[in-house]
């Protein structure tokens, strides 16, 4: 830990953060590993929560500050700071934390942790330059990709006037026209290699939307029996099927008239449905078989009248019961949601609107997602997800999948070992934040994909506050891929650079330019194109690549000492072992 009345000795880039969490962690380690900046976490006790792993992290310095007021703010060195990120999962607090730092120093660049987008945008207008993010909202797309067994999740559009949207898919699933670049070899030995030299080689492509050319992973859900579903779990099943052997028995008396009275099916229907309602009248100049045909009829709609009563009233009933205490009756081929905090909510918002059925389940009945869940009709179990009984409940047997991400990993870890014992082809997605843990879970126990929230969201918050435009991140087995926007300024090392050389094998691919003063955006991206101050690319890369090519970018190079993002040497080093092995490089502690 660094004493906060400390003098800075050096004016090296100072990037600060505020949190104890996981995604704090996660940002400085990303930050640690990507720049020769200066990088501090403010924490509230160095003992609890997070705190004793980000002190773990090499490069990492450690201030203890109980409340985050000016003077706190003043002596951690946020007046000399370049940005400040706040990742407390508290929307107001953060606010509260912005307006005190923009007081000390209203050049900071801010970047701030919010649930609540909307709020977030209006924020964002009283500190210009700064940025919102969800980690939640980063995150839930890939959770979602994943259940719905997507290559990745969703589309992102392109900046620019009319800028194109791209998406990711298997090279099978698209025309090679619309391929843009290839993305990862994900059948290679040892696990995906991202950005492969042979691009051609790559089953896992990024793809340009349009003329009928669509992600479909989630059109295989939408629509499919999804009110079916829903009235099936309305109805009492021994009150509908009395009630279906009643109109089957109404079927035969129709025919059966029609045969025996010699009248037309027209005639044979009319006389069914005014016996059946009741006003038979005894005739006994009829045969025996029509007296019989007529009493059966008679008897029937007396008794398919209540029947069918009880069965509306008990639906109407169990509706509303659904609606209070959320007990799933009954459902099949449906996703049993486990957790309805931050991430949970956005995945439940999502698996929604794809028409996905769902059953969500929640320790917690205050959870942010309960009240979504019960607004749109979603059954909500309350109870402990580790316990088998509370997964039976909320019909794990009968369901598609299951996806758990609560915060804790125990009770992701054995809601997931639940769900493939009673279950082997059930889809599981789990959330877990040890990478090691989750690799050596889904290998062992068969889990199909395993995520971590703040190693999706880390890299966007980590961009942000070095000023890079993530537009959206890859997952790609347990790695990212970046899809960036990146400015070339005036005076930077690549103007009159030719385009076809600023793509670096293995590690960062230009897809689009925006040349300067346009507003559309060129794809693919012309080689003979020569780079001009106010030119902007679209760069598809892995973290260390966009690292490089945003150093390329800057106005002024990076070095040792410099305000740059990170020393010409410390990238050589960590691109050349990411080319090699497509892993991260070990970090000491």
């Amino acid at each position: 830990m660094i004493d906060p009345a400390r003098p800075r000795s050096s004016r090296r880039r100072n990037l600060i953060i505020c949190g104890d969490n996981p995604l704090a962690y996660r940002l400085a380690a990303e930050l640690a590993d990507q720049s020769s900046a200066e990088v501090t976490v403010i924490v509230r006790s160095i003992e609890a929560n997070w705190a004793p792993r980000i002190a773990e992290l090499a490069g990492v310095q450690l201030v203890e500050l109980p409340e985050l007021s000016v003077g706190a703010f003043r002596a951690a060195g946020l007046a000399d700071a370049d940005a400040l990120a706040l990742v407390e999962q508290d929307d107001v607090g953060n606010i509260h934390a912005a307006l005190r730092a923009h007081e000390l120093n209203p050049n900071l660049r801010l970047v701030i942790r919010f649930f609540n987008m909307s709020l977030g945008y209006r924020i964002r207008e009283l500190f210009p330059g700064s940025v919102v993010l969800s980690d939640s909202s980063t995150a839930a797309p890939s959770f979602v990709a994943a259940v719905l067994d997507e290559v990745a999740p969703g589309t992102v559009r392109l900046p620019g006037r009319h800028g194109p949207t791209v998406f990711v898919a298997r090279r099978a699933d698209v025309p090679a026209s619309r391929v843009v670049c290839g993305l990862a070899d994900t059948r290679a030995p040892g696990g995906p290699v991202r950005l492969p030299p042979d691009e051609d080689g790559a089953d896992l492509v990024l793809a340009l939307a349009g003329e009928g050319v669509l992600p479909v992973g989630r059109r295989r859900w939408r629509g499919r029996g999804l009110a079916l579903t829903r009235l099936r779990g309305l109805l009492n099943r021994k009150l509908a099927l009395a009630a279906l052997l009643l109109v089957v028995l109404l079927g035969v008396g129709t025919t059966l008239f029609a045969m025996l009275s010699g009248h037309s099916l027209g005639d044979a229907v009319y006389l069914t449905v005014l016996d059946a309602a009741g006003a038979a009248e005894p005739n006994t100049r009829l045969g025996l078989p029509e007296k019989i045909v007529q009493s059966m009829i008679t008897i029937v709609g007396i008794a398919i009248i209540p029947v069918v009563t009880a069965a509306v009233v008990d639906a109407l009933v169990t509706a509303r019961l659904t609606g209070g205490a959320g007990r799933p009756r009954r459902m099949s081929g449906h996703v049993v949601l486990v957790g309805l905090g931050n991430v949970g909510a956005r995945v439940l918002a999502q698996l929604h609107d794809a028409g996905v059925p769902v059953v969500a389940v929640d320790s917690d009945e205050r959870a942010r997602g309960v009240p979504r869940a019960r607004r749109s009709g979603i059954p909500v179990v309350i109870g402990d997800a580790s316990r088998e009984e509370i997964l039976r409940e909320a019909r794990l047997d009968a369901s598609r999948a299951l996806v758990a991400v609560t915060n804790n990993d125990v009770t992701n870890l054995e809601a997931g070992l639940h769900g493939r014992a009673m279950r082997d082809d059930l889809r599981v997605v789990l959330r877990l934040f040890d990478d090691d843990l989750a690799r050596r879970v889904q290998e062992t126990f068969g889990i199909d994909v395993s995520r971590s929230v703040s190693f999706l969201a880390a890299p966007a918050f980590a961009a942000a506050m070095q000023q890079r435009q993530v537009l959206t991140t890859i997952p790609v087995g347990r790695r990212v891929l970046l899809v960036a926007e990146i400015p070339i300024p005036a005076g930077c090392p690549l103007v009159g650079v030719r385009l076809g050389t600023v793509s670096t094998a293995t590690r960062s691919k230009v897809i689009a330019l925006q040349p300067r003063g346009g507003d559309r955006i060129t794809m693919p991206a012309p080689a003979d194109h020569v780079l001009a101050g106010g030119d902007r690319l679209v760069a598809v890369a892995t973290r260390t690549g966009l690292a490089e090519l945003s150093a390329r970018a800057s106005q002024r190079p990076s070095g040792p000492g410099s305000t740059g993002l990170e020393s010409t040497d410390a990238l050589d080093a960590e691109s050349f072992y990411e080319a090699e092995t497509d892993h991260e490089p070990p970090r000491s502690r």
